[in-house]
């Protein structure tokens, strides 16, 4: 198997003659200076794409034709929990950089990674795109809609990607600017084995196998807490008896990435699940290697590009004293537009006016020998005797070469400068940007109520990070209608939407559909608030949580959390608990800033922190445990130590949280808006479901109209539900559906029922809508009657009292 790539290589074609004559003609021209080599070296590898390592273009076509009779397939069967992954490779996707199949179970999951054949230009942002797609062919399905083909993203799919995503970047190495596409689609789901998770591993299988010089292998669990046992990658039936439901990505050796949701799981319990996770994912790392040495292809190393080594010099050189004083700038704002007027210095310098290092400036001169030719050396010169043309040559100071770099680079290394000095403020100074120590958080105020026409509203601000969080509550019909792989149409009574407008951070920007920033931020704010809800039951209200971000310097959605929790209270949702979120900070290695070289955990980042720093880790819950959580490593990985003193360290940021928020001012009304609909829940029994909707749907209709509810929803449990803006509309549909449902028992008296018939025999009384009873004409009255319209006519109203119940009710 290892001889195909050896023999692939010697089918290569000789080169040309005329290249071998270039080669040689090359010579000819006068070689450049040393230091124009260097910068001609650097242009040449920012305009020409670095050759790809492994299979060129030129034996792609020997390697397809060779293997026409059969792809060559590699496959590899890994142990995950109680069952076994299989991984196959080679057979489908060839032209791809490398493409896998991952099964597990009878749910299938194919994978692709590609890349463009030149670079883009230099970026602090590696170009990588994830697209990942639930196809409903893969259940036996197809979309109900006019249109059948699969579109727009769901709200799942784009969690997913992200899931993706943010584990591989920190494992792609700086420098390689090559565009990055990673393409997963769900070809077969049994509903037993969910994907989703499965798209981690496929994605980290193929990176691994593909030409990018990725620094680590990376894999991914889910880990589930039932019956007290941590369960690897759990059924979608085991979920369900599920405390836990954690979403991890790793190395062999550390985390990159955790996102989960829980019950008020205690800080210790977590850690146990993520280091049973750990031990998980360090099995199929091993795996993947193995796979990768067989049939991996070569890396691009060569393609990486750093900028110019002594540009980081020069930098520091330039805007050392000015950064330490803009670093310093509390305000985010003004902060921001003094680095940025720092770097358009740098820019203009470096760039476009030349910079000479201090090292070079140091009045380098030349002697009369470097100046003057001697142009006849055997003339001998008699004593006094002296050119004319020799009296004006002096020894004269050579001025040192002004040098040019790329803007790019410099913006790059301009960046990472800036990361640097504010590390070494933070670990040196034990000071933050505002002034804060790295365990203290900033100022926090709420007020609740702010909007009147609103069901419950709350402004949550902690320092320049605020969030309007808005809450509606409304009826079934409000739900959130979910179309998932299975055959069956899911809905949410409860969901939180995130937005972040650019006006939050002072910027100018695109207005729309929401991003996958936005998708991610709210529903990681909408399962941490999930928990304190109250049973459908005893609160029968489809609620809607708007969180719009109005000012923001790090920590948004966690201020969403807050916002969210303070808003369903001023509306009147009896929740359990209040809960509050913090996002926590990281500098990994502080021995390189002036430390001791222990980690250093921030609490309540900022923006920049965030950015600079090495973790992003957000907690949601109380002082007695957590309800959701996220972390996303920008070095490659993190331990368990560290992990856990983020933890303890973000439970002591709740605390003070929560005792903030609970000087609101003013507090949370507790009750019900005025301006909120009004739910009424009856039961009745399930045959009589039907009696409510009548023929096509008549009743339920003619109910509506007639009493001017705003819906009533029906269930086949026979719950009902009532939703009506006043009083009145409510207590007359109530009273209608009673009627309909009401099974007559004799001894009951019914009053003010109408006469709607009468013949020779008695009168036929309405007891309730439809229900008719036949009053015998000697009860009708004391005394003798010879017919009924002697005593009433059609119309009248009377009451009467069962005495007997027929089979027809």
């Amino acid at each position: 198997m290892l001889a195909g790539p050896a023999a692939l290589h010697l089918l290569l074609p000789a080169p040309p003659p005329h290249r071998l004559h270039l080669a040689f003609a090359l010579p000819q021209h006068p070689a450049p200076p040393l230091h124009a080599r260097a910068a001609c070296s650097r242009r040449a590898r920012r305009r020409a794409p670095p050759q790809r390592h492994g299979v060129s273009r030129a034996s792609a076509a020997v390697a397809e034709e060779a293997s026409s009779s059969g792809p060559a397939k590699f496959s590899v069967r890994i142990p995950v929990g109680d069952r076994e992954i299989l991984v196959e490779t080679g057979h489908i996707g060839r032209q791809a950089s490398a493409s896998v199949m991952v099964t597990d179970g009878e749910t299938v999951l194919y994978c692709s990674v590609c890349l463009s054949d030149t670079p883009n230009d230099p970026s602090d942002f590696f170009p990588l795109s994830v697209h990942y797609q639930e196809r409903l062919s893969a259940a036996g399905r197809t979309s109900g809609g006019f249109f059948k083909r699969e579109g727009k993203a769901k709200d799942h799919e784009v969690l997913v990607c992200r899931l993706i995503d943010r584990p591989l970047r920190p494992t792609m190495p700086n420098g390689f600017y090559y565009e990055t596409q990673i393409l997963s689609w769900v070809f077969s789901y049994d509903g037993i084995h969910s994907p989703d998770c499965l798209a981690i591993t496929a994605a980290g299988i193929a990176v691994a196998l593909s030409e990018i010089p990725n620094k680590q292998t990376i894999a991914g669990v889910r880990i589930g807490l039932i019956n007290g046992q941590f369960v690897i990658n759990p059924t979608t039936e085991q979920m369900e008896n599920s405390e836990l439901d954690l979403m991890m990505a790793g190395t062999d050796s550390a985390i990159l990435m955790i996102e989960g949701y829980c019950d008020f799981l205690t800080e210790e319990k977590l850690l146990e699940a993520v280091e049973a996770g750990q031990v998980a994912i360090r099995e199929i790392c091993k795996a993947i290697d193995v796979l990768v040495q067989n049939c991996g292809k070569k890396k691009m190393v060569d393609a990486i590009n750093f900028p110019p080594p002594e540009l980081y010099r020069h930098v520091e050189d330039i805007s050392g004293d000015e950064l330490v004083k803009a670093l310093q700038i509390k305000g985010k704002i003004p902060r921001r537009k003094a680095l940025s007027a720092l770097e358009d210095k740098v820019i203009t310098i470096l760039s476009e006016q030349g910079y000479v290092s201090k090292d070079s400036s140091l009045g380098v001169t030349e002697s009369l020998d470097d100046i003057v030719e001697d142009e006849d050396e055997d003339e001998v010169i008699v004593d006094g005797e002296v050119d004319e043309g020799d009296v004006h040559i002096k020894p004269v100071s050579r001025k040192p070469p002004r040098q040019l770099f790329a803007e790019v680079d410099v913006k790059l290394v301009f960046k990472e400068v800036s990361s640097k000095y504010l590390r070494r403020r933070i670990v040196e100074g034990g000071k933050r940007s505002d002034g804060r120590s790295p365990w203290e958080l900033r100022p926090i105020n709420s007020q609740c109520g702010l909007l009147p026409r609103a069901h419950g509203s709350a402004l949550f601000t902690r320092g320049e990070t605020q969030s309007l969080a808005v809450v509606t509550l409304g009826g079934y019909q409000m739900a959130q209608r979910i179309d998932n792989l299975v055959d069956t149409e899911d809905s949410k009574s409860f969901y939180l939407q995130y937005s972040f407008p650019p006006s939050c951070v002072g910027e100018v920007g695109r207005i729309g559909a929401p991003s996958r920033r936005e998708i991610g931020h709210g529903m990681l704010a909408e399962r941490a608030l999930e928990p304190i809800l109250p049973p459908e039951e005893d609160f029968p209200y489809t609620i809607r949580v708007e969180s719009t971000i109005t000012e923001s310097n790090g920590s948004s959605s966690m201020a969403s959390v807050c916002g969210g929790c303070l808003a369903l209270q001023d509306a009147g949702v009896p929740i359990k608990f209040p809960v509050a979120g913090i996002a926590m900070g990281l500098v990994l290695d502080t021995q390189e800033f002036g430390g001791d070289g222990s980690p250093l955990i921030l609490s309540d980042i900022t923006g920049a922190e965030d950015a600079s720093g090495d973790m992003d880790l957000k907690v949601a819950g109380n002082e007695s445990g957590i309800t959701a959580f996220q972390m996303d490593i920008k070095v490659v990985g993190i331990t368990l130590p560290v992990m856990e003193q983020a933890l303890l360290q973000a439970r002591d940021g709740r605390k003070h949280i929560l005792n903030e928020m609970s000087k609101s001012s003013p507090p949370p009304s507790k009750a019900l808006s005025r301006h909120a609909p009004l739910i009424h829940v009856m039961k009745v029994k399930p045959n009589k479901v039907n009696l409510i909707i009548g023929s096509g749907g008549k009743t339920i209709k003619s109910i509506i109209e007639e009493t001017g509810v705003d819906a009533i929803d029906t269930g086949d449990d026979g719950m009902v539900k009532i939703t009506a803006r006043d009083l009145s509309s409510l207590e007359k549909s109530k009273t209608i559906i009673a009627n309909l449902t009401m099974v007559p028992k004799v001894g009951e008296i019914y009053r003010n029922c109408e006469i709607k018939s009468i013949a020779p025999y008695g009168a036929f009384v309405e007891i309730a809508p439809g229900r008719e009873g036949l009053c015998h004409i000697s009860e009708l009255s004391s005394g003798w009657l010879a017919k009924a319209e002697d005593a009433f006519k059609v119309g009248d109203r009377i009451d009467v009292k069962l005495i007997e119940v027929g089979s027809s009710f």
